[in-house]
């Protein structure tokens, strides 16, 4: 017999991700209206993973907090049973906005990079890390740079967009080879990178600017021969990395450059410009063996919600619920969140205005760590569905009730359902000829694990 185990968030009540009674499924009597349907034998993307970005913001954080908190931070994010089991995490080729300021790993002008140092990040970043894999073995790494260094641009700045002096296009694929050499020595080896973090952008941050083209010619001609002859060819070529509202074309315009469709692996994308589904799925139709990897997403930008400060509330969660949903549903093969750690300001940050939320807020002053609504919105779905699952069919009767389902590899499925309404609705769970009557409390998020599926 399948069994529904259930697992809930909601809006009014105190307690998040509550394990709920048991749920048997029954033969349907023909049930209609008021139906969640669940379709195995529909089978979509392989799910990779999930994680966050292992910014210097975060690692100084955690370096602050108490010996026991720290374990609290590792656990919470990167065990499997207990936390997230985040396993899908990005890193920074030297510093960005969420660095504590502005550095990068060579001196000034050396075209040699004879100077080429991770010293700063052997402070804080790689501590953080290793620790994390010393929890997560499975942990995949991929990393993004958000600008050359200044000596490196035409505008001679790391702020401010500019672009990447096509003389120094070589140096600059030297200098993300040394990147993955230095860190390998640390023990601490990528599945890959994005070429540039948001290459539209001219951010009063470290920023940088490429069209299709030169993004094209830079993977091609520079960044991918270079990382094959230095040893890193396996190591995953991801382009674009900025918002789904141009994905499909970026990807189309990329793409379609002689020789480069070889050299890439994925599309990356993040959320921060509305929600674009449908270019997501016009993106995998027209490039069905580049996995679509959403790279960075976080509230308290262009996404705002209610509660203020670092903080997150019930609005979060929705958000940050019908996103994931939506992503999924249109063929997002991982989720890879933002900051893992804020303080009480968001941040620390330099060269903006404000910071942002986060699943884990900490006051380092008082050694205190508070797991968001956020946090728990991410384990719905992060804790339930593994590596190596499959995104499955699924359909709901009304934009009210949302769901995205999987089977992990054991056959074990998962559907995660959101109710927006500012009611209880009653749904069946109908999966083949069986049903499981459940009711939805008003504004809750429930995860739903089907096993027995074959008995």
């Amino acid at each position: 017999m399948t069994i529904a185990t259930a697992y809930w968030s909601q809006r009014d009540s105190k307690e998040m991700l509550a394990k709920g009674s048991d749920i048997p499924f029954l033969p349907d009597g023909l049930t209609e209206r008021w139906v969640v349907n669940l379709y195995p034998d529909r089978r979509y993307q392989e799910i990779l993973g999930f994680g966050a970005a292992f910014t210097e913001a975060s690692a100084y954080n955690y370096s602050r907090l108490g010996r026991e908190n720290q374990k609290k931070i590792v656990e919470a994010y990167f065990d499997k049973e207990r936390g997230l089991g985040y396993n899908f995490c990005r890193t920074q080729i030297h510093s960005n906005d969420f660095s504590l300021d502005e550095y990068t790993y060579t001196e000034e002008n050396d075209e040699a990079l004879e100077t080429f140092s991770i010293a700063r990040d052997q402070k804080w970043i790689i501590p953080f890390i290793k620790a994390a894999k010393e929890a997560a073995s499975d942990l995949r790494l991929f990393t993004s740079p958000w600008s050359p260094p200044r000596w490196m641009k035409d505008n001679n700045e790391f702020n401010n967009g500019g672009r990447l002096d096509p003389a120094f296009a070589d140096c600059w694929a030297q200098y993300i080879a040394k990147y993955l050499g230095e860190y390998g020595k640390e023990g601490l080896d990528f599945f890959g990178l994005t070429v540039q973090n948001e290459p539209l952008s001219r951010q009063t941050w470290e920023s940088c600017q490429y069209t299709a083209e030169e993004e094209a010619v830079f993977v091609r001609d520079h960044l991918k021969p270079t990382l094959t002859k230095a040893g890193f060819g396996d190591v995953r070529i991801m382009i674009w990395d900025h918002n789904k509202e141009r994905v499909y074309d970026r990807a189309r315009d990329t793409l379609r450059m002689p020789g480069v469709a070889d050299c890439v692996w994925g599309i990356a994308f993040h959320w921060y410009s509305g929600d674009h589904f449908s270019a997501l799925a016009m993106a995998h139709e027209a490039f069905p063996d580049k996995p679509l990897i959403l790279t960075e997403y976080c509230l308290g930008m262009t996404r705002g919600e209610s509660a203020p400060g670092p903080h997150s509330s019930w609005d979060g969660v929705e958000i940050h619920t019908k996103e994931l949903v939506g992503d999924f549903n249109n063929f997002m093969a991982a989720a890879v969140d933002w900051n893992m750690i804020v303080d009480d300001k968001g941040g620390p940050y330099h060269n903006r205005a404000a910071g942002t939320k986060a699943r884990i807020v900490v006051d380092p002053e008082h050694d205190t760590v508070t797991l968001e609504p956020l946090y728990y919105a991410q384990a719905h779905f992060s804790r339930f569905i593994e590596r190596g699952a499959v995104r499955i069919g699924s359909s709901s009767f009304s934009d009210e009730v949302e769901v995205t389902a999987f089977q992990n590899p054991d056959g074990r499925i998962v559907a995660v359902v959101l109710n927006c309404a500012e009611r209880d609705i009653p749904v069946g769970l109908r999966l083949g000829g069986d049903i499981a009557n459940v009711v939805l409390p008003q504004r809750s998020l429930a995860t739903f694990v089907l096993s027995g599926i074959n008995s």
